[in-house]
């Protein structure tokens, strides 16, 4: 027992592992993957490349493919079936009465969410879309759910408020606030009176009043799922429903009561990791159990059975665990994407492998068992445009001079595995246009050559085809010394060719190598800064695309953040040592110049003065006011001053002798004023 535990979290493990290599990289997006109602006959997948697919789950092949246009159209963020009607599908021929009573209700439009905030729904009737519900949301939709009967659509949105839309205006029939924060789930009850909410707070709408019929707390995460458990009335304690959150590994059940006691949850079911899918059989009476398949984020199966007749303490684990393997000797984790619930309690809709080409199979399933792992043997080729796979899309038209490496996920190991005799038909069946195609890819098919040359030449030639190859290469090995090559590269021409051509999924994990390395050595930021120059022109609308932007650029923003305010600290601090040198630097000039004339205008001014008496106060500049009797003495002896007067003159200095001159009006103007008093 304990070894069949240990191997069960080994391979929840490495599910996780394989599911994350499956989505193109560290992706935490969760693709939308749905099963049409009732007969389960489509399943509805949003794959990384944008495009939704519908496959027949009975053929097991594609039916319709819808590509979207790219400057036009937002990620998709969730998908939701409308419920099965009558469709009309074009101008035929008049049935007779007999044909027109055998008309069956099937699964037709369905809701597509995107993160620009609005809603296309899409016709498979028609094969295109039916209508596009726009003017509702300013921020991404993140969960859609029908009304059961009313031709009504309810949106969630990261405006934390939810729109009622009419499909046959094509316009909002009303809008409200619904949370404080983003409205991450929605879902309808079975009568289609109450409509469950949640952000972090669950909220249960009376849909005719639009007012708050209860209020259930108990996540610390975002919910992420709600689900109606009962199809019974609310005002007969028999109304429960499910909710599962954001990295939280339980499944809670909630009751709506009467007497409006429901604070906390009744009963919850143990997971192995975070819900992703959901399939439920309701129960009718409080005889009838509810069924519950979930399907969790590590690719691992739940099975659930419980009568639902009032709160239980314990949590319940599931009753039967599924876990897929391939065949190979050493087995690696299929992850599950998406199951249903047949009318036989055993039987279940599976559909595993790729988001680009899931596999679907009915599975007998013996609930006694408490693990079981399915081994099947999955070959499934990346490229959907082969001869077999794909009958009735339109493969685009593709210039002769482009090169094309890959559809769908990035690496460029797809065309190599497609078989050549397929290829050699496909040359004789096509046309021009695709016989060059082919050609291209026959040229990349180098596994005929490699038993020839040898297949180091062969793998090298292929690696030199272009950096953007080899920076797939890189980042899906996590081949450091490929990268460093790869980066020391520093011809802006060769950066920007390599981005543009680098494929979509591997944009978000060359974002995150990027900051890695920014925060490193200075001399590698300098060289990072280029690439992720390059990234930010090339791939802004890309980016702008997706649901969990702000999560997946939160560290480098954080970083170039940090390193901005620093810079403006540094700026100032140079600003202010830049203002205190230039001050020194005049301050030392002023000084000595000042010393200069400091000398220069003292020295001969003293001596005109104060030459007979020899004072000692010859550095005083003003003499006139100072000195009254020592003047009037010099005036009374004034032959001494005529004789100072002719050597100051026969010295030849000017200022010598205007000076005194001034000195002796100012003199006799003093002696005139004693003299009248």
């Amino acid at each position: 027992m304990a070894a069949r535990v240990c191997a069960t979290t080994a391979h929840a493990h490495a599910s996780s592992a394989t599911e994350m290599a499956a989505d193109g990289g560290s992706f935490s997006v969760q693709l939308p993957c749905v099963f049409s109602p009732k007969s389960r006959q489509y399943l509805s997948v949003c794959a990384q490349d944008g495009r939704l697919r519908i496959w027949n789950t009975d053929s097991k092949t594609l039916q319709q493919e819808y590509v979207p246009s790219a400057h036009l159209s937002a990620t998709c963020t969730c998908i939701a079936w409308g419920p099965c009607r009558t469709v009309k599908e074009g101008p035929r021929r008049k049935k007779r009465k007999s044909e027109a009573v055998q008309v069956e209700e099937k699964a037709d439009l369905l809701a597509m969410g995107t993160a620009a905030g609005t809603v296309l729904i899409y016709s498979t009737a028609k094969g295109d879309l039916h209508c596009t519900l726009d003017g509702g949301h300013s921020g991404a939709v993140n969960c859609v759910d029908w009304h059961p009967e009313d031709s009504l659509l309810y949106s969630g949105s990261d405006d934390t408020s939810i729109v009622e839309w009419d499909l046959q205006t094509g316009k909002t029939r009303s809008k409200w606030k619904a949370d404080r924060a983003a409205v991450t789930s929605l879902c309808v009850s079975p009568d289609g009176k109450l409509l469950l909410s949640a952000g972090q707070i669950i909220k249960m709408w009376d849909l005719d009043t639009k007012e708050v019929y209860r209020k259930f707390t108990g996540h610390s995460t975002a919910v992420t799922t709600l689900c109606f458990a009962t199809t019974r009335p609310p005002d007969s304690n028999g109304l429960y429903f499910l909710s599962g959150a954001a990295h939280d590994r339980l499944l809670s059940v909630w009751q709506v009561r009467e007497d409006g006691k429901d604070k906390n949850s009744v009963v919850s079911f143990t997971l192995s990791d975070e819900p992703r899918h959901i399939d439920l059989v309701a129960s009718n009476s409080k005889e009838e159990a509810v069924r519950l398949v979930v399907v969790c984020k590590d690719g691992q199966l739940h099975l659930f059975e419980h009568f639902l007749n009032g709160p239980c303490k314990k949590p319940l684990s599931p009753s039967c665990t599924v876990q897929m393997s391939d065949t190979k000797e050493s087995p690696m984790p299929i992850p599950l994407l998406a199951a249903a619930l047949g009318p036989d309690p055993q039987s279940v809709l599976l559909a595993y492998g790729n988001h680009l080409q899931p596999v679907m199979e009915r599975v007998e399933v013996n609930t006694a068992e408490r693990h079981i792992c399915l081994t099947r043997d999955v070959h499934t080729s990346l490229s959907l445009t082969m001869e077999t796979t794909v009958s009735k899309v339109k493969t685009p038209l593709v210039n002769a001079k482009s090169r094309v490496l890959v559809p769908g996920l990035p690496g460029h190991q797809a065309p190599i595995k497609g078989p050549p005799q397929g290829s050699e038909k496909r040359k004789k069946d096509s046309d021009t246009k695709e016989i060059s195609i082919a050609e291209r890819l026959g040229e990349i098919d180098l596994s005929v050559v490699s038993s020839e040359k040898g297949a180091q030449k062969v793998t090298a030639s292929l690696q030199t085809d272009n950096f953007a190859v080899l920076l797939v290469q890189g980042l899906e090995s996590n081949d450091a010394s490929l990268l460093n090559k790869i980066f020391q590269n520093r011809k802006e021409t060769v950066i920007k060719k390599t981005i543009a051509r680098l494929p979509l999924p591997a944009v978000i994990p060359l974002v995150e190598e990027i900051t890695k390395r920014l925060q490193g050595h200075p001399y590698t930021a300098i060289l990072m800064v280029r690439w992720l120059k390059a990234i930010l022109v090339h791939h802004t609308s890309y980016l702008t695309s997706l649901p969990d932007l702000v999560t997946q650029l939160g560290v480098l923003y954080h970083m170039i953040e940090s390193r901005v305010k620093m810079f403006h600290k540094l700026t100032k601090l140079q600003g202010k040592l830049h203002l205190l040198m230039t001050q020194v630097a005049t301050n030392d000039s002023s000084n000595s110049i000042s010393e200069l004339d400091h000398t220069a205008k003292l020295v001969y001014e003293e001596e005109s003065s104060d030459e007979d008496e020899a004072s000692g106060d010859e550095g005083l500049p003003e003499e006139d006011s100072d000195h009254w009797e020592e003047e009037e003495e010099m005036e009374e002896d004034g032959e001494g001053n005529a004789d100072e007067d002719k050597s100051d003159e026969e010295d030849g200095d000017p200022d010598s002798r205007t000076e005194p001159k001034a000195n002796g009006e100012e003199d006799m103007e003093h002696e005139n004023e004693s003299e009248e008093e």
